[in-house]
């Protein structure tokens, strides 16, 4: 047994687990994050994924010990103050989900890669084009939507958050200010 300490959705655990549990089943049945959904349990469909530390992981692959000190986000931790974020109410408006099981695999995957882009590539990234959403994507599976809506979800909050940051830069340059990343 292992006493660790982790940080999810913004609020710190203490817990003791098994050398062997994963940190799905430590999430789910331990901390009663039940968001990240048990699927192939081998690492292939991705409906277990979270973020740690930023990036994102299949929580089945991943022993609850490695994740002690960590900061993890699950797709509960996506919602703020009872609103859906602009993803999750994307993937409402664009049907993006049926039976809803692989969602949050694909909500976490899609924040990762938005959020990384948006800091890492330049603040002057535009939004995904088609070819790069169908990328990510693609290493999630669904056996319900066609992926089409998905796809349509994710271009929707890459193009709206690339303006919001072009309209920020603009704004920010009309002040006179320094420009900052992000």
């Amino acid at each position: 047994m292992h006493a660790i300490s982790l940080n999810v959705n913004g609020h710190d655990h203490y817990l003791t687990v098994e050398g062997r549990r994963t940190l799905a089943d430590m999430l789910r049945h331990d901390l009663g994050y039940t968001g990240a959904h048990l699927g192939c349990e081998h690492g292939i469909c991705g409906a277990c994924t979270v973020l740690m530390d930023g990036a994102p992981v299949r929580a089945c692959l991943v022993f609850g010990v490695q994740a002690a000190g960590t900061q993890v986000r699950t797709v509960e931790g996506l919602a703020a103050a009872g609103q859906l974020s602009d993803l999750q109410q994307s993937f409402s408006d664009h049907h993006a989900l049926q039976c809803g099981f692989c969602t949050p695999g694909f909500l976490m995957l899609a924040e990762a890669y938005l959020a990384e882009a948006a800091t890492e590539a330049s603040v002057e990234a535009g939004p995904l084009t088609e070819e790069q959403a169908r990328e990510l994507v693609a290493s999630n599976l669904c056996r319900c939507t066609g992926y089409q809506g998905i796809v349509e979800a994710v271009l929707a909050i890459s193009a709206a958050r690339a303006e919001a940051r072009a309209e920020a830069r603009a704004a920010t340059q009309a002040c006179g200010a320094p420009e900052t990343g992000g």
